[in-house]
């Protein structure tokens, strides 16, 4: 037996904002981040909506990028002063991650940290509030996943958090508020998105219900995503949609060793934290052609290319993918992020480590092609340098 789970309702197109309008509930806590859904002007109309349901509002503001252990613990806190029946989360998905976290906390104050770090352990949710997520970004789609990302900055790792309870109940996917990112968290939260739809359609958890939503975001994230780069509102529209699509995808085939690298390598250097999405672009075409050598994760690889129309290889899909980082202003590898911040001698020195945690990654486990630490290391070295992956 399988399960499929998304938001009960997804409000998308021009305008959902006004949803919010429709939701019945008496106090509401919103969760935002840095300042950018202020300054330009959605935080107001989020809450001028919500007292037009008849709601009394709390604000909840400066979520960081990565959001750490210590803010879920504060905005917990905070929830448990206010007692919220509605949280709605703001944001890309920093904030949108950091209250699904809070909401836990809020709801069962004596659990912990560490038993929400094992998959699918989280207790029954909804005992006291309704959760509401607003994506900004066109890349992670927290708001329709079971999936939460928190960085616990002492011991330098990222943990995925993973429960179908904390599924929003509402998904609003309003274009509008993906018009103001700047180009490289475009190109960025673009390629996340790829990465999710790609990962979910080789993960070995892969179905009925999720493969045509995986290669649909696919086809729309590689013939929207560079001109969503350059600016164009249409292609922004449609890339917040496909975003969207990869995430209902990838919430219930889950994912793969992209994603398990990704959090195990974003916040283990001192040089500087490498962002989500460019290291999933940077990794994507080093673990095809590592997963590649089983026939049938190449077999779906094909028909990947085939289904955007490319010759249906594995090839193909990799040189696609290169271009796009291409395009997109994306380094191809580890030593040429942000000019060189990632030191190589510290990069090596905790290389058996960092292999050790991408390997026990809650993503591992779908991954098409097991993997040893010994070979989770030759790959980061591969991402590291750029080298070909013959092995």
């Amino acid at each position: 037996m399988a399960r499929f789970t998304i938001p009960r309702d997804v409000y998308h197109g021009k305008g959902s904002l006004d949803a919010l309008k429709t939701l019945k509930g008496s106090r509401a806590m919103v969760v935002t981040g840095g300042g950018s859904m202020k300054r330009f002007g959605f935080l107001d109309q989020v809450v001028e909506n919500l007292k037009s349901a008849g709601m009394e509002v709390h604000l909840f503001e400066g979520v960081e990028p990565d959001p750490s252990v210590e803010t879920v613990m504060r905005g917990a806190e905070a929830m448990r002063a206010f007692e919220p029946d509605w949280i709605v989360a703001i944001g890309g998905g920093s904030p949108i991650d950091a209250a699904k976290a809070m909401w836990a906390f809020y709801e069962y104050p004596e659990t912990t940290f560490e038993d929400l770090c094992i998959p699918f352990h989280f207790p029954e949710l909804r005992t006291k509030a309704k959760f509401c997520a607003i994506p900004s970004t066109s890349g992670t789609a927290t708001e329709v996943t079971a999936f939460s990302v928190i960085t616990d900055y002492q011991s330098g790792v990222k943990y995925p958090l993973a429960d179908f309870n904390i599924t929003p109940d509402v998904a609003i996917v309003d274009p509008a508020l993906a018009e103001t990112m700047p180009k490289k968290l475009t190109a960025f939260t673009g390629m996340d998105a790829l990465t999710h739809a790609i990962e979910a359609y080789v993960s070995l958890l892969n179905c009925d219900y999720t493969d045509p939503l995986a290669l649909h975001a696919i086809k729309m994230i590689t013939e929207y995503l560079p001109a969503s780069f350059a600016g164009d509102s249409y292609a922004r529209e449609k890339m917040h949609n496909a975003q969207c699509l990869a995430g209902m995808a990838f919430s219930n085939a889950l994912l793969g060793i992209v994603h398990s690298m990704a959090h195990k390598t974003g916040a283990a250097y001192s040089g500087g934290h490498i962002v989500h999405g460019c290291a999933n672009a940077m990794y994507l075409p080093k673990v095809i052609r590592y997963n590649a050598k089983d026939e049938t994760a190449a077999k779906r690889y094909g028909e990947i290319a085939a289904f955007i129309g490319l010759e249906p290889s594995v090839d193909a899909l990799i040189e696609k993918i290169k271009e796009m980082n291409k395009t997109l202003e994306i380094p191809c590898c580890i030593r040429d992020y942000e000019g060189g911040i990632i030191d190589e001698q510290e990069f090596l020195d905790k290389l058996p480590k960092v292999a050790e945690l991408a390997v026990g990654d809650a993503c591992t486990g779908s991954n098409p092609r097991k993997i040893t630490p010994a070979e989770m290391e030759k790959l980061l070295k591969c991402c590291f340098y750029d080298e070909e992956v013959d092995f």
